[in-house]
């Protein structure tokens, strides 16, 4: 699991690749590890519809980690929250 304890620890290439393990799991990952994961995505973004954003979805399509960190992203600008941190 990602060290990494808040989003702004994170660049926006470092958070896909921790999305992507959640969205689309190695082979062999238990399922307490991804459920730490979820727990960890949900903790570190904080946004109101945590694992929503990646199992149910507003809209198809909005489920990609590409739409997801852009959800993320808008809401917490909009929430004065801060970003990621810079590349």
């Amino acid at each position: 699991m990602s060290q990494q304890k808040k989003f702004s620890d994170f660049t926006e290439q470092e958070f896909q690749i921790f999305l992507r393990s959640i969205t689309d799991p190695e082979d062999g990952v238990s399922e307490r590890a991804h459920d730490q994961r979820i727990a960890l995505f949900e903790e570190i973004t904080e946004h109101p519809s945590g694992s929503d954003l990646i199992y149910w979805p507003e809209e198809d399509g909005l489920d990609t980690p590409e739409n997801i960190i852009k959800i993320i992203k808008e809401w917490r600008t909009a929430n004065g929250k801060p970003g990621f941190r810079p590349d």
